[in-house]
């Protein structure tokens, strides 16, 4: 009976690998391609990887496009870790009514589509625009700034709070250390494994963030990434080989973050579970 048992397991689980490792391997087949060796279902290399990154490179701007999504993936990672961890553990650390209160409204957030607030958003920025033109529209702070941080990240550093050992901090006060130096020299360097998984899920986040820049990034010279891969599979005849190749380009970053970063990221949603 177990081995029947095992038998299947390995089974079911070979056919989930499949099906979850069979797009990358199609999407980097795909690009060694003509496009209409793709378009006929080709699964097989083919010789034509140099040709189509020549196509690419010649077309559009690849490196500008990753760049520009480099910096506001790795600004926007910054940022909402700083901010996002510091929220959570104030919300958890020093409890009151009142800030639970306010730490429910956030939570009610969340419901809030964000597609609804994309309408105000480019109103304020194209304000802002006529005051601090560098913040404004069409620029890559306009992009990073209303992703700062979000509902989400502040609920999960609060739940990953819970499990932080509190004897620390009292150890820390009688120390001399005050409450940012508390924060910062004691609770950071405990919760390495809280934020390298949320470092992973704002910076794929981020990275692959589309309808906001699509929106408020109008300059060729500041598309992003995506935007870049959406243009390209919008022409009148796409070539899917130079598609495929972009996709490729637009894939490893959040593929080596996530690598890198593996390790830490299971401890780190586990401990916000808890």
């Amino acid at each position: 009976m177990n081995k029947s048992k095992t038998f299947f397991t390995y089974i079911f689980l070979s056919i989930a690998a499949f099906i979850s490792i069979f797009p990358f391997f199609w999407m980097i087949v795909s690009s060694t391609n003509l496009s209409v060796d793709v378009t006929k279902g080709k699964l097989l290399p083919g010789s034509h990887l140099i040709e189509n990154f020549q196509k690419l490179t010649s077309s559009v701007d690849i490196m500008g496009a990753l760049g520009n999504s480099a910096k506001i993936s790795i600004s926007t990672t910054i940022l909402a870790l700083l901010i996002a961890s510091l929220a959570g553990y104030g919300f958890e650390v020093y409890r009151s009514k009142a800030k639970d209160i306010v730490f429910n409204i956030l939570l009610l957030s969340m419901m809030i589509p964000f597609a609804a607030m994309m309408v105000p958003l480019y109103r304020m920025f194209g304000k802002i625009s006529n005051v601090v033109p560098t913040i404004g529209i069409d620029t890559l702070a306009s992009v990073v700034i209303p992703t700062v941080t979000t509902a989400f990240l502040i609920f999960f550093f609060r739940q990953s709070t819970k499990m932080f050992p509190k004897d620390l901090l009292e150890a820390g006060r009688m120390d001399g250390l005050t409450e940012l130096g508390l924060f910062f020299r004691v609770y950071m360097p405990t919760m390495k494994t809280s934020y390298a998984a949320a470092a992973i899920i704002t910076f794929m986040s981020s990275w692959n963030n589309y309808l906001w820049p699509l929106v408020v990034l109008q300059s060729p010279e500041n598309q992003t990434i995506p935007l870049l891969i959406s243009n390209l599979g919008s022409s009148y005849a796409p070539d899917y080989g130079v598609i495929m190749i972009a996709i490729v380009f637009s894939t490893l970053p959040t593929a080596i973050v996530f690598f890198v970063m593996q390790k830490h990221f299971v401890a780190g949603m586990v401990g916000s579970v808890k």
